[in-house]
């Protein structure tokens, strides 16, 4: 049937009945029915209209109640009085038995009004800070939110805080980094902001910022930094102070020389900033030099060595998130130390009497150059049992035994041997490296295997050595035989291990490169008592420590677990240990048998002599000494030829004699312990092969024996280190004897 359309025009079917059921009958088949116009819309199905008057309810009651809350706690919160922090008290250092060590000062302020800070000052504190201030509001919700986003995904904590939060939390409030506090400081900050004025905020803020060296204030920073009051600063003065405020300490360019391309970095920002800003010309910009600040100077209560302890234990404390700067600079801590006092007192005197003593600028000019860094680790445990900073801190501010500025010269070799026999490496020829492996020892021979530049260094006054092995390489401090072999092992995994040893990831120069053997990385002196230690505990490694206890009002604070690991295989740092100690029985570091103990270790000497190392330990004890040539005046650093009357320095010398003498005094009473060695495959001690009849090292051999086992490290077959032949299979040309050569 064909459709047709009744009288209402609508399209109807005619015919036998649908699927529906409808008939012919049905007016509306397909169970159609036309709507009664009398009706309203039904309209949506009831369910989404229900579900959207549900939220915007909720949205409705949360804005209600994010209002009451802000109201509530806008009356509630009252500007209180300046916080105990804002008028700090000392902090107590305490060796490790208790007694005392040092009491810091009182905190450094001085107030001044915001007319006497030169507007230049001011603007450089803007651009530094927030240089929209004087239009912003007192708080700044979105870089709050920003700045807690960035924190919770791992980009950095930040404060997102405006310059009217940071004076609300420095002198209202505190610096712990809670929610309740950062609530109280948003309320204040809002009260703050209506009821005193941009510059009445602005100078409360300058008064009470902390710009490190026990400063609060720029007026305090003025003299600290620069010797003179602040209305006498000019605009780059003025901005170096700026950038001290984002990291104080760090950015101290006098106290921590590493970081001086950052703090430079930072105050080119600051003058940008102001430029930017329209308060400085592109032509004063351009003229500006950086302004390098004085050295500081300390009080009389720090005078001596503890001025150079508490800084070590400040920057320990601060470093692992124990506690920030300036809390702990607003004092009120007892702190505990890992410090001995006898020890302390014994690496003292050793100093005094092996270098201080014998000073003369008078005859010998480049003794006033001379500065001293020592520390001294327990192997067992990682803590730092003594350490010596300088002379007088408050002569000389900078600390020589935590300072990254020197390089450490040969006493990095031994771990280029660890490297190589932890990861079972060989030479270009395919042979293990193990004590015995000849390498050749030729001045100026290019290593082999590298792709980058081409390498040849020199070793100590242009000597040669022709097939000489490693231990006796080591114990001559050969460059060649250590390049060589650094490029065998790889030197990325020669800084893999030297990091697992102990040095900071982030050390200077620290390179993947065959210079990696000669020591151009500039660990500090405290980096390297932690490593050798590691080598001590035969392998075994944990982040050094010089606190024991700290703790605040009677309330202790927690301190990081030391977790001590495997951090290189026993039988890789015992097999160094064991080379080691043929450097003092034989080779460049005799000095060190004044100990009158069992001890490894090694010499080492910077380029140009501005450096003179010992790194050495006893199963008991690791200590490290150092002599570094820097002027007095300029901080420059200087070479120390014809220092201490010697027409050269090196680490045999008086950093060994140190060495010597305070492991003599600090041990004794305490019985010797020997080396207790697992030695790798071919590294057993080999017997001084029979003369020949001409006189000669005799026939070859092979080169790595697997004989029986000997006696543990090289005793019973020290003459090859003492006259530098290589046993079976070394060269039967004469080697130079241990006092030929220093090490590089």
């Amino acid at each position: 049937m064909s459709p047709s359309s009744d009288a209402n025009g609508t399209n109807r079917t005619s015919g036998t009945s649908g699927t529906n059921g409808a008939s012919d009958d049905d007016p509306h088949p397909d169970g159609w029915e036309p709507r009664d116009p009398t009706l309203a819309d039904p309209g949506p199905p009831r369910r989404p209209r229900r579900v959207l008057r549900t939220l915007l309810g909720l949205l409705l009651l949360g804005g209600l109640l994010l209002v009451g809350g802000f109201a509530a706690g806008y009356l509630l919160v009252e500007i209180p009085p300046a916080n105990a922090a804002a008028v700090a008290q000392s902090n107590v250092y305490l060796y490790r038995d208790g007694t005392p060590l040092a009491r810091d000062g009182e905190v450094n302020r001085e107030s001044v009004r915001l007319d006497q800070i030169p507007l230049p000052v001011r603007h450089a504190v803007l651009a530094a800070e927030e240089r929209d201030f004087q239009t912003s509001r007192a708080v700044d919700p979105k870089a709050m939110v920003r700045a807690a986003w960035n924190t919770v995904t791992g980009k950095g904590r930040q404060s997102g805080s405006t310059i009217t939060q940071q004076y609300v939390k420095n002198y209202y409030l505190g610096q712990e980094q809670t929610l309740t506090r950062k609530a109280k400081e948003f309320f204040i900050a809002l009260k703050l902001g209506r009821e005193k004025s941009k510059e009445e905020i602005l100078q409360g803020y300058l008064n009470t910022s902390y710009f490190g060296r026990n400063a609060y204030g720029v007026q305090a920073a003025a003299r600290a930094y620069y010797g003179k009051d602040v209305q006498q600063l000019d605009t780059a003065e003025g901005a170096y102070l700026a950038s001290l405020l984002k990291a104080p300490s760090a950015y101290d360019v006098t106290t921590h020389p590493e970081n001086r391309a950052k703090a430079v970095a930072r105050w080119h920002y600051v003058l940008d900033g102001m430029v930017g800003e329209g308060w400085l010309s592109p032509a004063a910009r351009a003229a500006a030099r950086f302004p390098v600040p004085q050295t500081a100077r300390a009080t009389s209560a720090l005078s001596g060595q503890r001025g150079y302890l508490v800084q070590a234990v400040e920057q320990y404390l601060t470093d692992h998130g124990i506690v920030d700067e300036k809390t702990l600079a607003g004092g009120g801590f007892r702190i505990t130390t890992t410090l001995e006092p006898a020890k302390q007192e014994a690496l003292v005197q050793a100093v005094e009497d092996r270098v201080v003593s014998r000073l003369d600028p008078a005859s010998a000019p480049a003794d006033r150059y001379v500065r001293v860094g020592a520390a001294a680790v327990d192997p067992a445990t990682g803590k730092v049992l003594a350490m010596y900073g300088g002379v007088d801190y408050t002569q000389q501010y900078v600390n020589n035994a935590t300072r990254r500025d020197y390089q450490v010269g040969s006493t990095f070799k031994p771990f280029v041997f660890t490297a190589a026999v932890q990861n079972g490496a060989q030479t270009q020829q395919g042979r293990p490296i193990t004590p015995y492996t000849l390498y050749d020892g030729t001045n100026r021979r290019p290593v082999e295997g590298w792709n980058g530049e081409p390498y040849d260094p020199a070793n100590e006054d242009e000597a040669s050595y022709g097939d000489i092995n490693v231990g006796a390489a080591t114990g001559l401090s050969v460059n060649t035989v250590y390049a060589q072999m650094a490029v065998d092992v790889g030197p990325a995994d020669v800084r893999r291990t030297a990091i697992a040893l102990g040095l900071p990831r982030s050390t200077p120069d620290l390179t993947a490169s065959p210079s990696i053997a000669l020591g151009s990385a500039t660990a500090s002196v405290l980096d390297m008592a932690s490593a050798y230690a590691t080598l001590a505990a035969h392998g075994r490694n944990g982040t050094y420590s010089l606190v024991e206890s700290i703790s605040q009002g009677g309330r202790e604070l927690e301190l990081p677990a030391v977790a001590r690991r495997q951090a290189v295989s026993r039988e890789a740092a015992d097999t160094t240990t064991s080379i080691l100690r043929g450097v003092v029985d034989t080779g460049t570091g005799t000095a060190a048998q004044a100990a009158g103990r069992p001890a490894a270790g090694k010499t080492g000497t910077a380029e140009d002599d501005k450096a003179a190392w010992f790194a050495g330990y006893t199963p008991e004890l690791a200590t490290v000494v150092a002599l570094m040539g820097q002027d007095p005046e300029s901080g420059a650093q200087e070479s120390l030829y014809g220092a201490l009357g010697q027409p050269r320095m090196n680490g045999g010398g008086a950093p060994a004699e140190i060495w010597a003498r305070f492991t003599r005094e600090a041990l004794d009473g305490t019985p010797p312990q020997d080396f207790e060695l697992r030695l790798m495959p071919g590294a057993e001690p080999m017997p001084t092969p029979p003369p020949a009849p001409d006189g000669s090292a005799g026939p070859d051999g092979p080169e790595s024996p697997d004989g029986p086992d000997g006696p543990d490290g090289p005793d019973g077959s020290e003459d090859w280190y003492e006259t530098g032949e290589a046993g079976p299979g070394a060269s039967r040309a004469p080697q130079p004897s241990p006092t030929a050569a220093r090490s590089q």
